[in-house]
């Protein structure tokens, strides 16, 4: 199965970046203990059990964990991958998966994979934890993209 030429939309991107990020299990991890932390501040700064400063502190370190999963990482990672403003086809047959562009293009066994998942508008396709291929659903027309959807499941044994 090919998909039509597709290039990708950067704020549907960033979104992509940003559910990568808040799925990680360290991330989620981190975010509960930094929230927690913060909501344990707030309640002792309210019944003057700490001093200002330190929930002035917990907040700041909340905010720059927020604006960092949020804003920066996403568009960092953006900025720094150049198929992001390529146009690309993704090819997808029963021994590998493919990806093409005007100038070439580079394949994958179906093996390479370790896990799949779904967001609203990609397919994260991960090589490891942290190294991944996102494919837009858009790039498919109609009924394509529950074909896509049934191959990975079917050649990616992993779904996450």
């Amino acid at each position: 199965m090919t998909s039509q030429y597709f290039t990708y939309n950067k704020p549907k991107v960033i979104q992509a970046l940003r559910y990568h990020f808040i799925t990680r299990r360290e991330i989620k991890i981190m975010i509960i203990l930094v929230n927690v932390f913060a909501i344990l501040s707030a309640g002792l700064f309210f019944f003057k059990r700490i001093s200002p400063f330190a929930f002035l502190v917990s907040s700041v370190l909340w905010f720059v964990l927020m604006i960092t999963f949020w804003f920066l990482l996403p568009n960092m990672i953006y900025k720094k991958a150049p198929a992001f403003q390529d146009r690309l086809k993704a090819i997808l047959s029963n021994d590998e998966f493919r990806i093409e562009n005007e100038r070439g293009g580079r394949s994958w066994l179906w093996a390479d994979f370790s896990t799949w998942m779904e967001s609203p508008y990609f397919f994260h396709l991960y090589f490891t934890s942290r190294s991944f291929f996102i494919v837009p659903k858009d790039a498919f027309v109609d009924d394509d993209v529950h074909e896509a959807r049934k191959i990975f499941k079917e050649k990616i044994t992993k779904n996450s």
